[in-house]
């Protein structure tokens, strides 16, 4: 473990240096993590570490691993304020898994960089920006030869034309600070890539220089750098990178292998010089290399001398490789915080429009009891606002939150959403009620989600459905409306009918009083003969009433009723009032009701009239039958849900084509039909809860069905 003393001097701060780097020597990762700091940044050639967690899995483990025994020999340590730069060189053997590669045991020796940014109290690293060449290590690996042998061929001045992937030579640290800072904390694209050309044209000595990116599978040109009498202009542009512009083929090798390319003259015969741009151009001295974040390629940078040949010496490549590797996470950084604006641009623009109300909701920790704790509103669109009558005072003196906004009857339906959001990270849109402030409700429709894992803080959408609510009331006036008319049209169809079955029991009333008053004339008076005659003439009162009475409730317009009620027994007085038109149109009828039927609840004349208006449909197309005979067929059963009530005839059917237009307002199979009793029925179902449907019954005709739920109803 790090010690506990702080670092005061020059002494400590060398001495402290050494001691992190001799941890590296072993395995013990808890010895390594000891000297970060809990929020510690780290970043080297290709990824951006933050956190101990990430550190720790990212490049600790994965370098004790495949490193184990590492070395780090301190060859130069310049210090300043809370930082420390330090030049080592890095010898290990390869005997882990890296980078995708098995162990090889080959010897690794590799040039680095390291600026460190430490808290001199706590003696703990804040920030590593850590910089070596991955090409070069993942180079010594492959070939497995002895690092003196790399460093024998580093030595050596080049004397070829071409290198690709050459060695990383000693850096300045002067430079190695500078380019850290120059890209450090620049977030805004155009000045980034602006820095980015400018300092690439500055150490690498180039007249001209091209920023290439990858963009949905093209190489756009970002940025353009040239030099004109010792200043340095730079153009940002967005255009496809193509032969006339830079050598292809240079371009298309250094994203294809991630390698550098160098030609130190390239007007010398080289694997490029069929290049039609190198042909034409007769360009000298020519360097690109790849940008790479985190293992992803974003691009290339270029560069070029047109009159002099090797400007790019290994002491300006090794600058150009550290630049490249920092300017790639720059613009990874860039991009990213670019397309995050965008996303908040986009939200805010959402919140902002009003268009629906949006909330932020936070609760106030892990072991928040939705039951008990209340939930605080922390952010609100206008829309939402207005649509509770609460203002911006009211969420920063936190007066708005669930227990303000909750009737009593919806606090546990409330506490049970908190819990599924905390449980699943959503809630699916659903309905409920708001209490304003001024104590008026108002109905909504919302759903709710959270920011991350954690699930203490999230979003809300809610639509407020006043003026739909008023449009389904008004709606449902109107189809009460229809199917009292409905009704009163079916009564009027069933007129003379129905006068017959009226005028039936009052004429045997009638003959019933003449007899009675017959038998009260005998001397002596029959006694026994007039009461059972009075008792005739009260049955045949009795029948005229309920006659009357099944008439005046499917005539008499009543707002809806929901109550239980037998649904044989409502069938069956159907079938009654049905029966005289039944009888003219020499229809039989089967009647199947099924036993211990649950009761339903409902309107029953509704209920009634969607029966009735089946039956007369079925007896009505039965009528234009010559042949065969007409038989109707109603049915009750239990449905798993709760009741099925079941019309079939033997007439002509239905085209299956017309099965569900027959439910559509106006459409009408009937040439002196309204095409609304269907749409009439179905809407009446509906509100109840069930569904209306229409089949083909066997052999022939057509069969309406339709359900009802058992105890419940939709009203």
């Amino acid at each position: 473990m790090a010690a506990s003393t702080a670092l005061r001097s020059v002494a400590d701060i060398e001495s402290f240096m050494i001691e992190y780097y001799a941890a590296w020597s072993g395995t013990d990762e808890d010895r390594i993590m000891s000297y970060y700091a809990d929020n510690v940044t780290v970043q080297i050639p290709g990824s951006l570490m933050q956190g101990k967690s990430a550190v720790r899995e990212q490049f600790v483990r994965p370098f004790i691993i495949a490193f184990p025994g590492n070395r780090h020999f301190v060859k130069k340590l310049i210090f300043k304020q809370d930082v420390a730069v330090i030049e080592f060189t890095f010898k290990a053997e390869h005997k882990g898994p890296f980078a995708g590669r098995a162990a090889t045991d080959a010897s690794i020796e590799l040039p680095g960089c390291g600026v460190y940014e430490y808290d001199s109290a706590r003696r703990q690293i804040k920030s590593a920006r850590i910089y070596f060449d991955v090409g070069t290590l993942l180079k010594q690996i492959i070939d497995q030869r002895r690092p003196h042998l790399v460093t024998a061929e580093a030595a050596v001045a080049p004397t070829g034309t071409i290198a690709i992937a050459a060695p990383m030579a000693h850096l300045d640290l002067a430079t190695v600070i500078n380019v850290s800072q120059t890209f450090s904390g620049e977030m805004v694209l155009e000045k980034l890539l602006d820095t980015l050309m400018r300092t690439a044209v500055m150490h690498a000595g180039a007249e001209r220089a091209l920023l290439i990116l990858l963009r949905e599978a093209e190489q756009r040109i970002a940025a353009e750098a040239t030099t004109s009498n010792g200043t340095v202009a730079v153009h940002l542009c967005d255009k496809l990178a193509s032969a006339a512009l830079l050598p292809e083929t240079i371009l298309h090798y250094v994203l294809h292998t991630r390698e550098s390319v160098i030609l130190d003259d390239a007007a010398i015969l080289n694997p490029f010089s069929t290049d039609r741009y190198i042909a034409q151009r007769r360009a000298h001295s020519v360097f690109c290399l790849p940008l790479t974040s985190q293992a992803k390629l974003i691009g290339a940078l270029y560069l070029e001398h047109n009159l002099a040949a090797r400007v790019f010496a290994p002491a300006r490549t090794a600058v150009l490789k550290l630049l490249a590797s920092q300017a790639a996470m720059a613009l990874e950084n860039s991009r990213l915080y670019r397309e995050l604006q965008m996303r908040e641009s986009k939200i805010r623009r959402l919140v902002e429009a009003n268009i629906i109300g949006i909330f932020i909701w936070r609760i106030p920790g892990p072991n928040f009891d939705a039951h008990v704790n209340d939930v605080l509103i922390v952010e609100a669109n206008d829309a939402f606002l207005h649509m509770v009558g609460y203002d911006r005072a009211d969420i920063a003196a936190g007066r708005l939150s669930r227990s303000a906004l909750s009737l009593p009857e919806w606090r546990e339906r409330d506490a049970l959403t908190v819990e599924e959001v905390k449980a699943t990270g959503t809630v699916l849109p659903f309905e409920k009620e708001y209490l304003r402030k001024d104590g008026s409700r108002v109905p909504v429709l919302m759903g709710f989600g959270a920011f991350d894992q954690r699930r203490l803080e999230g979003y809300a959408f809610v639509i407020d459905l006043t003026e739909r609510k008023r449009a389904e009331e008004a709606f449902r006036e109107l189809e009460s409306q229809f199917a009292h008319m409905n009704r009163v049209s079916m009564m009027g169809e069933l007129a003379a009918a129905l006068s017959h079955e009226v005028l039936h029991p009052i004429a045997t009333a009638r003959n019933n009083a003449r007899a009675g008053m017959r038998f009260l004339e005998m001397s002596p008076p029959n006694l026994d003969e007039a009461r059972e005659a009075l008792g005739c003439i009260v049955r045949d009162a009795d029948r005229a009433k309920d006659i009357v009475g099944r008439m005046r409730a499917q005539i008499k317009k009543a707002p809806r009723r929901r109550e239980p009620f037998d649904l044989n027994e409502a069938v069956s007085e159907v079938i009654a009032l049905a029966r005289s038109v039944i009888v003219r149109n020499a229809v039989s009828v089967q009647t199947s009701l099924a036993d211990g039927l649950f009761p339903v609840v409902g309107d029953r004349v509704q209920v009634q009239q969607v029966v009735l208006n089946l039956i007369l449909n079925a007896v009505e197309a039965m009528g234009s039958i010559e042949l065969g005979p007409r038989q109707l067929l109603v049915r009750t059963e239990q449905a798993p849900t709760g009741a099925l009530v079941a019309v079939g005839d033997s007439g002509p059917g239905i085209d299956p084509e017309h099965l569900e237009r027959v439910f559509e307002s106006f459409y009408s199979t009937k040439c002196n039909g309204t095409g609304m009793g269907l749409t009439i029925c179905r809407s009446i179902v509906d509100a109840h809860g069930g569904r209306l449907w229409a089949g083909a019954d066997q052999p022939r005709g057509a069969i309406f069905q339709f359900t009802l739920p058992a105890g419940q109803g939709g009203l």
